[in-house]
């Protein structure tokens, strides 16, 4: 197996030999105790680094970096179907590959590992994330408005879920209840059950959101109607969650759902205010997105860890809610947990996904590392990227980038 060891690296307030042995954390001991045992093994020395979990984004879009900057500004249904759907009308196979490459590309260079998506043109996307090393769970996107083919995508799913049950995964991802009727929705539910996948959707995410369901939900919530339909359960990975009552809590939290915060695109797309003081009383796991390039408008997940503590600060008018180390938790073993993965931990036996921090900045020169890393950094602090036990970026340089970035530019430029 290769092996990498890191040597004198900042964790958890202590200098550590870390040491990777193929996709997993070997040994972890004090510094200057651990040793190699294979000739071609590789040692950096970590002693000017911390090294800190690595990210994973549930909730985003990659593609959309092809539209970011060109439809700011507008409501969330203005701006989905004047300016999103008629573009994506026009996507092609391949215009998903190249955007979803450069969107891992930005993902990488800001710490992400693996992220969670929702969009078309599905297998495109998984070649990206295949080619680039990263771990992703691909959604097969459901919308019955679009006039997409349903009865394709459930095929898709029986016949590819052996083929996508390592670093890339399959999730069953109807996007919305506007944008699906009922029927739908009951089906993708039955497969996710039968086939033991995440079912990945956008819920309560605007005011009102129940009266533009394509099949009247009869006075129930979005999450209520949800819930009838056999939606709601441990499997759910429910995107936004912005407008939910006391009685859509606690059904939350009996279904044991876990909840993909956006704060920058809620803000941005100016959603609503989302309740995270109450979601933690209720005991509901909240992990962190991005959500798309086009509404955020980057893919920068140390950015929303910021956002998200002071967001959650800020309304629930308490300073003491959602700490640095719980906004860290959130970022990173929330995400993973989410979806079954053993990581967002540097510890022994979990999988080898990691950020190496150059300490050697301003931002690091005084007081708790992680409390910096939420607060004071940005992502230009990334060293190294490690992902299922390999070197995705060193030196912040990442190998192939500028064919990535060209490709990106050629196609999809104005200025190119």
């Amino acid at each position: 197996m290769n092996q990498i060891l890191i040597r004198s690296v900042l964790l958890d307030n202590r200098f550590s030999d870390v040491l990777i042995e193929g996709n997993v954390f070997k040994a972890i001991a004090p510094a200057g105790t651990l040793r190699t045992t294979e000739p071609d093994a590789m040692e950096i020395d970590g002693s000017h680094r911390a090294i800190v979990p690595a990210f994973y984004n549930t909730h985003t879009h990659a593609a959309m970096t092809f539209c970011r900057g060109l439809s700011d500004d507008v409501p969330l249904q203005v701006w989905l179907e004047k300016y999103i759907w008629p573009r994506e009308a026009r996507l092609s196979a391949e215009d998903v590959y190249v955007a979803s490459r450069f969107a891992i590309l930005e993902m990488i260079r800001s710490g992400t590992v693996f992220f969670a998506d929702m969009y078309w043109h599905r297998t495109e996307t998984a070649r990206a994330a295949r080619e680039m090393g990263v771990r992703a769970c691909i959604g097969v996107t459901f919308a019955d408005v679009l006039k997409k083919d349903s009865d394709e995508n459930f095929r898709f799913i029986e016949e590819n879920i052996s083929a996508y049950s390592d670093r890339i995964r399959l999730a069953v991802a109807p996007h919305a209840i506007y944008t699906n009727s009922a029927e739908s929705l009951k089906r993708c539910a039955e497969y996710s059950e039968r086939f033991h996948l995440p079912l990945h959707i956008h819920v309560a995410e605007t005011v009102g959101e129940e009266n533009r369901s394509v099949t009247p939900t009869n006075g129930l919530s979005p999450v209520e109607y949800l819930d009838s339909l056999g939606l709601i359960s441990e499997r759910t990975v429910a995107a936004h969650l912005v407008h939910v009552s006391e009685k859509d809590l606690q059904i939350l939290a009996a279904r044991r759902v876990t909840c993909a915060h956006n704060p920058c695109s809620n803000m941005k797309l100016s959603s609503g205010t989302f309740q995270m003081k109450r979601f933690l009383e209720h005991g509901i796991r909240v992990a962190l997105g991005t959500d798309g390039a086009a509404s955020n408008n980057n893919l920068d997940m140390r950015e929303e860890m910021k956002f998200a503590s002071l967001l959650a600060k800020m309304t629930s008018g308490d300073p003491t809610v959602l700490s640095a180390t719980d906004t860290l938790k959130m970022a990173t073993r929330n995400g993973a947990e989410t979806f079954g993965l053993n990581a967002g931990v540097i510890a022994e036996g979990k999988l080898a996904d990691a950020l190496l921090l150059d300490l050697d900045v301003p931002c690091f020169a005084t007081g708790d590392v992680v409390s910096n890393w939420v607060y004071a950094a940005n992502s230009s602090v990334i060293d190294t990227v490690i992902c299922d036990g390999k070197l995705l970026m060193r030196y912040r340089e990442i190998p192939g980038s500028e064919e990535i970035e060209r490709d990106f530019r050629n196609r999809f430029s104005s200025r190119s």
